[in-house]
């Protein structure tokens, strides 16, 4: 295996992409978190002025429903009040109402189409600008943040984002001008009244938030229980062979039972507070609107309100409250969108350590694979004091296949990192055909060279698709051909459907040597004149390994290869052995000579050959 010191994935400790994966969806099932600093919502805006024509539209159509909705009041006050003068006058009042029903319903169904695709087109852009981005940063940014929390943005907190913009903010909006509308409306009517409503709505507002509050805070203590029970559930599913191995089904099980029936026990609590609520906000709401229409009865009696009257400001009442108490449940959604919002901009305005410069030096052409490694210090961040090279010197010419040997944590797969410009040195030089890394767009560096790791990441797609990962304008015959040199066409061909067979999540329906083998495939098809090799056999079984290092064979041809091995047994055709401990170059030349030399190299090969390799 590769040295850990050059996987900071291993060495740090993290889960693989099966348990990154459960931890998103653990932490999604979690209540997310509230920002009062509603600006960062402002980063929206651009998103949504690129589709200003749907915005307008929008608002026009809000304008307009919230208008009838209001004049839905006046025509049944002139209903109630003209309409019973006679036959005509109450058919035409009513059909004056039909009129307004109608607006409304094409007023309000045309808001509601323009605000849900204008939400679903800024949250389309958001998220793919978001992953772009992502797709941008560096391998030190993953190193602080999981995997699953940059998917957990991706998904639940945009989704959050969605629900408002495509949702909350026509509601909040159609609410405000309700408000707005009917407090006016309803001061011209009686102002008497409107105080006394005002004074009581406080009075009945306030309690209910109140125990809202409480209910909020026994919903996010049930998520947090239930998201204890699926991080649980998730853990043990992951590692389900070492579960069922070990017989600690009943003891996984029993585990789980218990945490569900915590996040039961906090939501029967939950329940049981807003079922109180519940009476409490009938109670109070009804009760209000019991004392305004007792006043207002009066009013009628007393001569000073028409029956009409009345009943448009008990209609406008209703209208008020509902949007008041609305408006508070869409403050909520709009911190919650906000805080949502925050973890994206911290996403977005994330910098990639590694970039191209302002003007990059184009690397030569026709490309040579020359690479020198000029006193090469580099630590992993997080772990300055313990660097992975110091002061590593190396120079490999055109066509050379060098061969980079010695213990775990000697630093040989950070050559290639570095190389690959996953990264940068702290002190000394990388040069790729004489120009330094550093004054190159690392998209060029990349496309010179072609890996092929211990085990290769392959996708779900078919092996074509796989093959031409490597080179997407690759055709059909060069994906054959290179699929023959890897010693991969055979067995691809013997699949149900050929090259167009779906191989799975991550290849998993393929041995890992023929996983090795279509990923030697892809990297020939890329066609790169440098190779790189981290540990490409050292998983096989001896038949697998055969084929693999064969097909290897054929994959170096002209081109600068750099291998990294355990095995000795295959880097000894290398053009040269170079041999690494503590992030420096030790030794360097052929097997026999290395062997003679009596230093590292033999003890290593002694060690793997016996007593044979001396």
């Amino acid at each position: 295996m590769s040295d850990t010191s050059a996987n900071p994935a291993v060495a740090d400790g993290r889960p693989g992409v099966g348990a990154e994966l459960l931890s998103a969806m653990t932490e999604d099932a979690q209540r997310r978190p509230r920002s009062r600093d509603v600006r960062t919502l402002g980063r929206l805006l651009p998103f949504i002025l690129r589709h200003w024509r749907h915005a307008a539209a929008m608002t026009f159509f809000l304008l307009f429903s919230t208008a009838a909705t209001l004049g839905l009041t006046v025509a049944l006050k002139l209903i109630t009040d003209k309409g019973f003068s006679s036959p005509q006058a109450l058919n035409l009042y009513f059909l004056g109402g039909v009129a307004v029903i109608l607006v409304l319903a094409v007023a309000t169904s045309a808001r509601f189409f323009f605000i849900t695709v204008l939400g679903e087109r800024v949250v389309a852009d958001l998220r793919k600008a978001v992953y772009r981005h992502v797709l941008t940063l560096d391998a030190s940014y993953f190193l602080k943040t999981r995997t699953g929390e940059v998917l957990s943005r991706i998904t639940t907190d945009i989704t959050i984002v969605e629900n408002l913009v495509g949702t909350s903010i026509s509601v909040a909006l159609r609410n405000t001008l309700s408000l707005i509308g009917a407090t006016i409306m309803l001061a011209t009517l009686s102002p008497t009244l409107t105080l006394f409503v005002m004074l009581l709505a406080p009075v009945v507002i306030a309690p209910m938030f109140l125990v809202g509050r409480r209910v909020r805070k026994l919903s996010t203590s049930a998520q947090d229980r239930f998201a204890d029970a699926m991080g649980y559930a998730g853990e043990s599913l992951d590692a389900l062979e070492t579960v069922q191995a070990f017989g600690r089904e009943k003891t996984a099980d029993n585990r789980f039972g218990e945490a569900v029936e915590l996040a039961f026990r906090t939501s029967k609590r939950r329940v049981f507070v807003r079922a109180l609520m519940t009476a409490m906000v009938i109670v109070l709401a009804f009760g209000g609107v019991g004392l305004i229409l007792w006043q207002a009865a009066h009013a009628v009696l007393a001569g000073s309100m028409s029956p009409g009257t009345l009943l448009q400001f008990v209609t406008l009442s209703v209208i008020a409250a509902s949007s008041a108490g609305t408006l508070g449940e869409v403050w909520g959604e709009v911190q919650k969108a906000s805080g949502a919002m925050l973890r994206i901009s911290e996403l977005l305005d994330a910098k990639p350590g590694i970039a191209a410069p302002a003007q990059p030096k184009a690397l030569p052409t026709p490309a040579k694979g020359e690479i020198a490694f000029e006193k090469v210090v580099f630590a992993y961040p997080g772990r300055p004091d313990l660097p992975a090279l110091n002061g590593f010197d190396l120079t490999v010419k055109s066509g050379e296949t060098v061969a980079l040997v010695g213990p775990s944590g000697a630093g040989k797969s950070t050559v290639l990192r570095l190389l690959l410009r996953f990264y940068d040195p702290q002190q000394g030089g990388i040069r790729l055909d004489g120009v330094d890394l550093r004054e190159a767009d690392p998209e060029e560096v990349r496309a010179h060279m072609s890996l092929v790791a211990q085990d290769s990441a392959l996708f779900s797609g078919s092996a074509l698709e796989n093959i031409r990962f490597g080179r997407e304008d690759a055709t059909i015959e060069e994906v054959h051909a290179a699929a023959r040199a890897a010693e991969a066409y055979g067995f691809i061909q013997a699949l149900p459907q050929g090259f167009d067979t779906p191989v799975g999540e991550r290849a998993k329906t393929l041995s890992g040597g023929q996983k090795q083998r279509l990923a030697i495939a892809r990297a020939l098809v890329r066609d790169a004149p440098i190779l790189l090799l981290d540990e490409a056999t050292s998983a096989l079984d001896a038949e697998n390994e055969r084929l693999v290092q064969h097909a290897l064979e054929n994959a170096m041809g002209e081109r600068t290869t750099l291998v990294i091995a355990h095995r000795l047994a295959t880097v000894l055709r290398a053009d040269r052995i170079v041999v690494m401990e503590n992030g420096r170059v030790v030794e360097e030349g052929k097997h026999a000579a290395l062997v003679k030399k009596g230093g590292l190299y033999a003890r290593l090969a002694q060690l793997q050959f016996g007593v044979e390799a001396a």
